[in-house]
């Protein structure tokens, strides 16, 4: 076989020569072409819901797709994004009114933060500052990246990015420093926004912290009048065991930025969802009040269709009822684990389940990483640990079997590779 002209995304060609070609893609699992499968034990990166290719979604694409393909969306619209809009304003939380569509999470992530800076300019009270969470990840488009934290991912661009303000992570025992600090940013009045990851850090090393601390964060926000900005890229549509996280505390965000299980992870599509006052602030017979952002490939309407169907699935399938019995098996697979000596900081967030591998050296780039990568893919499955951060975060539809076979080879991965204290 030729040598493939793929640049493929987070891979050290160097290292990893050999790329698996997956020919087939069902339910819980991928199939390569010599036959063999893939248990999908991480969702393709945290995007597929209901398991891969659901009848009903695949469905709408191709229904869609007969009558409709990219149409322009500035000064036209359609159907399934009218109804779709419609739809996430239901689901989103209390004062979540207006509907922006774009590509991916990163892009997103990009619309709120220039929604947030352009309603403080409109409203005649200009804002610069952005406050962010130690650890977070937001993507990998330059706003995103510029709110994230700064390490290896984004080492080489660092000229490009904007300064932040900080707050650490609040972790177990240490949560009012995060809000001191918070309080203390907030005291000049401005920060234009606090962005924050509701509940669990995805990329940061599945960090975890309890409900508690988002409502006071937006507690916080509000008497200082900063806008609340929640990425729930990956931690909506049910995977912390709520629609979306910020339900958990009780919060409506300013902004809440959606995409991977959007449209169930079938197509890319993200949606940043903001209050009508933030819209109202770029509604103006001024045309340079207007929110200047676009891509070529907003609201495509077969994405839209997707993630309708989507929501659909929601309303019609006891999808509820999955990610409930998921994440009390999750908690349950995890107890074996408590008390080895090889792992350690076992944690659970709804459907979201991980623990870290004690060994020599810790951090994204820690050499067990690209080992223990290999590992499971000789058993037939795809688990992508953050360096020595080992996580589950399956499709809904994953069996009780399936997940008790990865808690075996994650038992077998400790044996081998792991040390005791």
């Amino acid at each position: 076989m030729a040598q493939s002209r793929v640049w493929h995304p987070f891979t050290q060609h160097a290292l990893e020569p050999s790329i698996p070609e997956i020919v087939l893609t069902e339910g819980a699992y991928l199939h390569k072409a010599d036959g063999s499968r893939i248990l999908d034990a991480i969702s393709s990166w945290w995007v597929v819901t209901h398991g891969h290719r659901h009848p009903r979604i695949m469905k709408a694409i191709e229904t869609t797709a007969s009558n409709l393909d990219q149409i322009i969306f500035a000064g036209f619209t359609h159907e399934p994004a009218e109804r779709l809009a419609e739809a996430l304003v239901g689901l989103a939380p209390a004062g979540l009114d207006r509907v922006f569509y774009s590509d991916s999470g990163s892009t997103s992530i990009e619309v709120a933060l220039k929604m947030a800076l352009g309603y403080f300019r409109n409203i005649g009270a200009p804002r610069s500052r952005i406050v962010v969470m130690e650890h977070s990840y937001h993507g990998d488009t330059i706003g995103a990246m510029s709110v994230g934290a700064r390490g290896v991912f984004n080492a080489a661009y660092e000229p490009l990015l904007f300064e932040v303000d900080t707050i650490p992570f609040p972790a177990a025992g240490r949560e009012q420093e995060t809000l001191d600090r918070f309080e203390a940013l907030s005291r000049d009045r401005r920060a234009a926004a606090l962005i924050v990851e509701p509940l669990v850090l995805g990329a940061g090393g599945m960090l975890m912290y309890p409900a508690w601390v988002l409502t006071e964060l937006k507690r916080i926000t509000e008497a200082a009048g900063t806008l609340l900005i929640a990425d729930e890229v990956m931690t909506g549509w049910g995977r912390t065991g709520t629609m979306f996280a910020c339900e958990q505390a009780s919060v409506s965000p300013d902004i809440l930025c959606t995409s991977k299980g959007l449209t169930g992870g079938t197509i890319p599509l993200a949606a940043t969802i903001a209050t009508d006052a933030i819209f109202q602030a770029h509604y103006s017979e001024d045309r340079k009040k207007t929110f200047f952002h676009s891509s070529s490939y907003t609201a495509n309407p077969i994405a839209c269709a997707a993630a309708l169907a989507n929501v659909e699935i929601w309303h019609d399938e006891p999808v509820a009822d999955r990610i409930a019995a998921l994440s009390e098996r999750q908690a349950a697979g995890l107890r074996r684990f408590r008390d080895n000596p090889r792992f350690t900081d076992c944690r659970t967030t709804g459907t979201i389940a991980a623990l870290d591998l004690r060994t020599g050296s810790a951090g994204y780039l820690a050499e067990i990483g690209p080992k223990l990568r290999a590992f499971f893919l000789e058993r037939g499955l795809l688990v992508r640990p953050l360096g020595n951060v080992l996580y589950l975060l399956p499709p809904y539809c994953i069996t009780g079997n399936e997940l008790d076979g990865l808690y075996d080879a994650i038992e077998e991965a400790g044996e081998r590779f792991g040390s005791k204290p």
